[in-house]
């Protein structure tokens, strides 16, 4: 029997990889879910009711696996400050609402729908600058605190969901530098060989989970399995 997977944010470069790479290892029947879909396959992770309805949809597959690959670093002529001066109340609370709260929201749905024994895996994309410790540019301020936020989030969701489930997986992921349009303004910088394909991205992800054990749950970890500290 085919096992059910979820992709959240499948419209973006590495969601649509994702649901792609899946459908043809074809261990998944894969649910592609996104904002910019219509009808069954809509959801607006800063809507909770869209999420709850989009739950409610998918609650009879019992999905084994889903994956959160949404994010929110630019819009419009908005982007990460690089100064304190630069901070803004509503640009914040758009980051957190997209980064932070929507990804929680999620995970109060969807999590319920998932099966209730064996391995599970729920993850979020996160990124390596929510790292408090590893903190050592400054700036980014919006990004990075909800990135934060989101890692908090998944801790504290897998203590929690361990007991439903002691197998389950809670996890965040970071891709690495994507060539999607969430990076395209910043990849000057990107060591050569360190930009990475969508489609080699969704690999080395589904990878490192496929690799994860319940005893993993709660951890954020990068594109090549290495654990990133808080």
């Amino acid at each position: 029997m085919t096992k059910s997977a979820i992709i959240i944010g499948a419209s973006g470069g590495i969601g649509a990889a994702l649901v792609e790479t899946l459908r043809d290892e074809g261990e998944y029947g894969v649910t592609a879910l996104a904002r910019s879909f219509e009808g069954d396959a809509h959801i607006d992770i800063t809507d909770e009711a869209s999420v709850a309805a989009a739950a409610e949809r998918c609650a009879p597959m019992k999905p084994e696996l889903i994956i959160l690959a949404t994010g929110l670093l630019h819009e419009g002529e908005r982007g990460p400050e690089k100064a304190l001066r630069d901070l803004d109340g509503d640009w914040l609370a758009r980051s957190f609402a997209v980064n932070a709260i929507g990804p929680a929201l999620v995970a109060k749905h969807f999590l319920p729908i998932m099966k209730d024994s064996g391995i599970t895996r729920f993850a979020a994309l996160s990124a390596r600058v929510g790292s408090i410790s590893d903190n050592r540019l400054g700036g980014w301020y919006g990004y990075r605190a909800s990135k934060a936020a989101l890692n908090q989030m998944i801790r504290t969701l897998a203590i929690e969901w361990r007991r439903k489930n002691e197998r389950s997986i809670v996890v965040g992921l970071h891709p690495g530098t994507v060539d999607t349009a969430l990076s395209e303004p910043f990849q000057g910088n990107v060591p050569e060989g360190k930009l990475f394909s969508a489609d080699r991205a969704a690999v080395q992800l589904l990878d490192v989970l496929d690799d994860l054990r319940p005893g993993d749950s709660g951890r954020i970890f990068a594109w090549d399995g290495e654990e990133i500290t808080p």
